[in-house]
């Protein structure tokens, strides 16, 4: 399995909404489609883009790395999305994702706190470094093991860019088909990143009462 990258994101369907209502959306992100435009051109497909075809008003609140499926909140006007974002900010949001890792983890749970910082020679890949990285917590709980291979769930405490992929990476068990931190036999073992956003709890914005959304786990 080669590791180049070609974008090629899938065409069907275009968007998929789990919730809706007048402060905001909530779809299921496909693996391999940008959460908002890249640079080049031939990057311009996004699910921002398609959402907003729908949803002129729609605007990005937060953001799953491309290779990642699943919960994705958009905002439908600007009050909602600065009092979203503001939850997002501040931690008063909780995600769970599920992922797929290499290996048997020995242990039923654990907790990882690493700080990040971009590698920038070789961005957009992120590193451990304990003298310029940004605090970064994760919790993890194992949920199956089987044939070398172990199901888990993540729940990160901190949002930093490629938090989960490269916490698994650093005790060993990195997240099967990840392009960047998998060795080769992890990133041969399946045909997609195996990480998906399966819950995320929020306030909703008019009212204050907590929510829960989820999304099917596809692997």
């Amino acid at each position: 399995m080669s590791r180049s990258f070609i974008y090629a994101p899938p065409k069907t369907p275009s968007i998929v909404v789990i919730y809706e209502d007048e402060a905001f959306l909530v779809l299921d992100k496909p693996s391999g489609l940008l959460s908002v435009p890249g640079k080049p051109p031939e990057h311009s497909d996004c699910l921002e883009t398609r959402a907003q075809v729908v949803y002129p008003e729609a605007r990005t609140v937060h953001r799953l790395d491309m290779a990642t499926s699943g919960v994705w909140v958009m905002a439908r006007e600007h009050a909602m999305m600065r009092h979203l974002g503001l939850q997002f900010e501040r931690r008063h949001t909780s995600k769970t994702y599920i992922a797929r890792v290499w290996g048997e983890i020995e242990n039923d749970e654990g907790f990882i706190d690493e700080p990040i910082v971009c590698d920038w020679p070789n961005r957009p890949k992120q590193m451990i470094c304990y003298e310029n990285g940004k605090a970064a917590q994760t919790k993890w709980k194992v949920l199956d093991r089987q044939n070398g291979i172990t199901r888990v769930e993540l729940t990160p405490i901190t949002g930093r860019t490629h938090q989960l992929r490269l916490h698994m990476q650093h005790i060993g068990h990195p997240i099967l088909a990840d392009r960047i931190y998998a060795h080769d036999q992890a990133f041969e073992a399946a045909d997609r990143l195996q990480l998906h956003a399966h819950s995320i709890t929020m306030h909703h914005p008019i009212g204050g009462e907590e929510i829960t959304f989820t999304s099917p786990v596809p692997f």
